[in-house]
């Protein structure tokens, strides 16, 4: 029996995270896909993802962003005919969990590509399995170094260590900043390396910035806060999930810290949540950086993404910087199947040379093209501008994006340079 258009399916050890369409339509009409207007019917295009959902904080925005765009896509015609099936797996921050999903999506689901992940662990526990079934991951969210360091494996956000180099180098030119602490979880391949660009940045630019990791799992805020005051910083920089940013903003507080230290954070702070979750004491005292334009920006495709989760998420989806990275995967891969025609058959090796073709893909939620290509690693997305907490939400504080500038990047310029980017 062929599955309905909306159904997300999953296997053991899997939670579903896709919600229904009865919501009302806030903004114009969505723009999806084929826009035919008739709902898809034919075999359906099984898709995955790996998000996760259950652990120290709930990490699934960018699937639920990129379920709602395959709905509407579903609705619009599918592709060429035929509706996506988009399985959503919750690997509970647990690398072996994050094995078993992925196996039983890529083995026994047999997917096409999987889009819209965004995991802490999944991409070091799951990117030889990508590389070895000829699978394309289109991320949402990367975080580990392993995302942005696997040939099948192209997350379309910037990742925590180009995001805390660039919030650093802000910090350091807006407050004549010279010592800097980055808070930051000790998983494998996150821990010292999401501070370490900063670190190397601040090398050359006669500025220190010293590293903080903690237990994600039991890590007491008030106690981290103090111990990265007693290093006397002029900028503390949170590279953590919101879930754990926030009890720490409100521990600072408590000691009055935001009074006398600059407080700075990577994307995982720009949630509507978090102004009125730590108050009034963090009115401009928060800056952070953006790996996309802001969520309330009027260009088309970011009021577009609002419509489709309008019309096609639930009301406590979160619409944040990681569910307009699910929402760009699931459009970089719908574009990219689209222009496959109806003929040609779609398989995984179909599916990744398109995917591996992607070059210029523009949205105003970019600063600059989205591109894939074949290099043995992937981080396209490399610039931003930064937030600052203004009342109960953000003002844009830079005027343009800013663009990351350290060594670990040079091969990705390289291979831009090959490309014609």
């Amino acid at each position: 029996m062929i599955p309905s258009r909306n159904t997300v399916r999953l296997a053991a050890l899997t939670l579903a995270l896709g919600a229904g369409t009865g919501a009302a339509w806030a903004q114009a009409r969505p723009d999806c896909g084929m826009n035919t207007g008739k709902k898809a019917s034919g075999e359906p295009i099984v898709l995955g993802a790996v998000v996760g959902k259950t652990g120290p904080d709930d990490f699934s925005a960018s699937a639920l962003a990129a379920a709602a765009y395959f709905k509407c896509v579903n609705d619009n015609g599918g592709i060429h005919g035929r509706p996506v099936e988009y399985l959503i797996a919750d690997d509970q921050w647990n690398p072996e969990v994050a094995s078993q999903v992925a196996a039983k999506l890529v083995m026994d689901r047999k997917v096409l590509a999987m889009v819209g992940s965004s995991s802490f662990v999944e991409c070091g526990a799951n990117a030889r399995l990508y590389e070895r079934e000829n699978v394309m991951a289109i991320a949402g969210v990367g975080v580990p170094r392993e995302c942005f360091f696997a040939k099948n494996y192209a997350p379309v956000n910037s990742g925590p260590r180009v995001s805390a180099t660039l919030v650093a180098a802000h910090a350091a030119q807006a407050y004549k900043a010279r010592r800097m602490v980055c808070i930051i979880p000790n998983i494998p391949s996150l821990g010292n390396w999401a501070c370490e660009g900063a670190k190397g940045w601040g090398k050359g630019q006669g500025v220190e910035v010293e590293t903080i990791t903690i237990d994600p799992g039991s890590a007491d805020a008030t106690s981290v806060m103090l111990q990265a005051a007693a290093k006397k910083p002029d900028v503390i920089v949170l590279n953590v999930p919101k879930g754990i940013m926030v009890p720490m903003l409100a521990a600072a507080e408590q000691q009055g810290l935001q009074r006398r230290i600059r407080f700075a954070s990577t994307t995982p702070a720009y949630n509507s949540d978090v102004p009125k979750a730590i108050g009034a004491a963090w009115n401009n005292a928060l800056d952070v950086h953006l790996e996309f334009m802001p969520t309330e920006s009027n260009g088309p495709d970011n009021l577009n993404w609002k419509a489709v989760m309008a019309a096609y998420a639930d009301k406590g989806a979160p619409r944040d910087s990681f569910a307009q990275g699910g929402y760009l995967a699931a459009r970089v891969v719908t574009d990219a199947l689209l222009k496959l025609g109806s003929a040609k058959p779609l398989d995984r090796a179909s599916v990744s040379a398109a995917l591996r073709q992607v070059k210029g893909f523009k949205s105003d939620m970019l600063c600059k093209p989205f591109y894939v290509g074949d290099g043995a690693r992937h981080n396209a997305n490399t610039s931003g501008p930064i937030a600052q907490v203004s009342g109960n939400g953000f003002k844009q504080v830079t005027a343009a994006c800013l663009t990351a500038d350290e060594p670990e990047l040079a091969d990705v310029r390289a291979d831009e340079k090959r490309l014609g980017l």
